[in-house]
């Protein structure tokens, strides 16, 4: 699997407005991501979660 990597490229997209709830920990790491990259918080879950649904696993049943 590969590894993943904050994208820096400023592109804007549609998005669809919804609340979440992160623990506190989560919450942390992610902002001082934010910090350290630049890159906006929302930009940075949108892809943890673009990367965990590409590489997740599928249950065979």
């Amino acid at each position: 699997m590969a590894s993943f990597k904050i994208d820096t490229n400023e592109q804007k997209i549609s998005s669809i407005s919804r609340t979440i709830r992160l623990k506190a920990e989560t919450f942390d790491k992610i902002n001082e991501l934010n910090l350290k990259t630049g890159v906006s918080f929302n930009k940075i879950i949108n892809q943890c979660i673009e990367y965990a649904l590409a590489n997740m696993e599928e249950d065979e049943k």
